[in-house]
């Protein structure tokens, strides 16, 4: 045990002797150990940012839209949009839905567009959410100031608003928006109330760029399409959400009369679903990045490796003066191949100190939320690790078996 001390103590102090040759041999394991940990930590973030979005809206929520199940698919942000060419959302399968499901308690038709808005001489250029009454709850939209529109504001296609944060500063900076008559696509609509704010999601966008007005308004009114871009509803539980799910799922088939065996011309999707989907993409999106990352850390133990042949080279006379005193095989090679785990240890620990600057950077200055757990961490040090003692090897056992006659001989 003294012998082996004794050893890394000599290992030790040759790195101090060489600390810039040391500092850049451990480059490549700092940069490569700081791509890995920060890549995860990126993907660990989104990951928890984008389920955050989702959770948000409420974990009971279900989510019909138009279109057949097995065409392509696109993540927008917490509610699921789709491309291709689709079937159409009406009135007949709101009123189906709440006619015969008994598994939820809330159903509110939507309809998504952008329009722009316009007060005084100001302009802007908003999300339109036009819902029911009840798709407030369903949505989790807060009202800071006012109130929001009423069954009675559905029924007779009031011209009423309820604006978000952006829209209120863009277009009324100080001014109480209370009260105050916009337009919206030409037409005047009275501001009743304003909502909290929510802040940028996990892709950027803002939403509290964002105005809701009636959906029937918007029917009738504002955009004249009978059709929805999909309808929420809220399963009386989170414990009965699939079953709730499946049922609605037959309840549109029944009612659009989709015969067995036909593909359904719609979809439906619980949170958990989404939750799903969003997780699987998210997890490979991780390994992909971490993967690309790792390589690095095999270009800094290529580094390590060629670096300490050198320095086995440069050493040789230093090795054989070891060996006449004494020194056995085994003593050369316990010396270097601590040097190269050194090397590592150490590089792979200011690397995760690197990750952490840059997760820090990236949280202050992007919109990008990144988490640094502790699982890439120990993933990253224990391969530096390995890494050090693999790509050690090869020199260490070089050193070993030098014999040290030609070694004393040596210039």
């Amino acid at each position: 045990m003294r012998r082996l001390i004794g050893n890394i103590k000599i290992a030790f102090y040759s790195l101090f002797l060489n600390k810039t040759r040391s500092f850049l041999t451990m480059l490549g394991i700092i940069i490569g150990v700081g791509a890995v940990v920060a890549m995860l930590s990126i993907g660990t973030g989104a990951q928890q940012s984008v389920l955050s979005s989702v959770q948000d809206i409420g974990s009971n929520l279900i989510i019909i839209s138009p279109g057949n199940p097995e065409e392509e698919e696109q993540m927008m942000g917490p509610q699921m949009m789709f491309v291709g060419e689709t079937a159409e959302l009406g009135r007949d399968d709101v009123r189906a839905i709440k006619r015969e499901s008994t598994l939820t308690t809330e159903v509110a038709p939507v309809i998504m567009s952008i329009a722009i808005v316009s007060y005084l001489n100001r302009n802007t250029q908003p999300q339109i959410f036009s819902t029911t009454e009840n798709g407030r709850q369903l949505y989790n939209m807060d009202v800071e100031k006012g109130k929001f529109y009423s069954r009675g504001d559905v029924s007779s296609s009031a011209n009423v608003a309820v604006i978000g944060q952006t829209v209120v500063k863009k277009l009324f900076g100080k001014i109480d928006p209370i009260g105050k008559i916009i337009k919206i696509s030409g037409q005047n609509f009275k501001v009743i109330g304003t909502l909290e704010s929510r802040g940028t999601d996990s892709f950027g966008n803002d939403q509290d760029n964002f105005i809701s007005i009636p959906v029937t308004t918007a029917q009738n009114k504002v955009f004249g399409s009978d059709s929805y871009d999909m309808i929420l509803a809220q399963s009386i539980s989170e414990e009965v959400i699939d079953a709730a799910t499946d049922e609605i799922r037959e309840i549109l088939r029944k009612s659009r009369n989709i015969r067995f065996g036909e593909k359904n011309d719609f979809r439906v999707r619980n949170q958990t679903q989404i939750l799903d989907i969003i997780s699987s993409i998210t997890n490979i999106f991780t390994v992909v990045i971490a993967g690309i990352a790792s390589i690095s850390l095999l270009v800094g133990g290529i580094g390590i490796m060629n670096i300490m042949l050198v320095s086995v080279t440069e050493r040789t006379r230093e090795i054989g003066i070891r060996k006449a005193t004494g020194a056995k095989n085994r003593d050369i090679l316990v010396q270097f191949l601590v040097e190269s785990i050194v090397l590592s240890i150490t590089g792979g620990i200011l690397g995760i100190l690197f990750a952490v600057l840059i997760s820090v950077l990236l949280n202050s200055f992007t919109v990008l939320e990144t988490s640094i757990t502790a699982f890439p961490i120990i993933i990253a040090l224990s391969f530096s690790t390995v890494v050090g003692l693999f790509f050690g090897i090869y020199p260490a056992m070089r050193a070993a078996r030098l014999n040290p006659i030609d070694a004393l001989r040596y210039e």
